[in-house]
C-alpha cells in the first residue's frame, strides 16, 4: 500500500471512529435533553469528524497522480450528477405523497454512488 493511501485510511479511520461515537453520544444527549439552546450544538458534533475526514480526502486527492484524480473526477461527478437526480425526482415524488425523508441521507447516498461509480471505473482500466 502506498504511502498516501496509508496515510488517508489512518485519517480516515481515525475520523470515522470519532464520528461514531459522537453519533452516538449525541443522539444520547438530546434524548435526555429539555427543549433548550444547546441542543443544536451537541446535535451538530458528528459533523466536526466529518468535515475532518473531508480533510483526509482532500489531501489524499491532492497527493495521487493525475490519472487517479482523474478517476476519482468521474466518479465524484457521477456521484453528484445521479444525487441530485435521484433527489430531485424524489422531491416530486413527496409531492405525491411518499414520506419526507431526511436531509441526513442526501451525504450517505452520494458516498454510496462514488463508491460504485469508482470502482466501476478501476474496472474499466484494468
Amino acid at each position: 500500500m502506498k504511502a498516501a493511501n496509508r496515510t488517508y485510511m489512518r485519517q480516515m479511520i481515525v475520523a470515522m471512529g470519532f464520528y461514531v461515537v459522537l453519533v452516538i453520544v449525541s443522539v444520547w444527549l438530546i434524548g435526555r435533553m429539555e427543549e433548550t439552546i444547546w441542543r443544536i450544538p451537541i446535535a451538530l458534533l458528528p459533523v466536526i469528524p466529518a468535515a475532518f475526514a473531508l480533510r483526509a480526502f482532500i489531501r489524499y486527492l491532492n497527493s495521487i497522480d493525475e490519472f487517479m484524480q482523474k478517476m476519482q473526477l468521474n466518479a465524484i461527478a457521477i456521484a453528484a450528477g445521479a444525487t441530485g437526480m435521484i433527489t430531485f425526482a424524489y422531491g416530486f415524488l413527496e409531492n405525491a405523497g411518499l414520506p419526507r425523508l431526511s436531509w441526513t441521507f442526501i451525504f450517505p447516498l452520494m458516498i454510496a454512488i462514488w463508491g460504485i461509480a469508482l470502482t466501476a471505473i478501476e474496472r474499466r482500466y484494468r
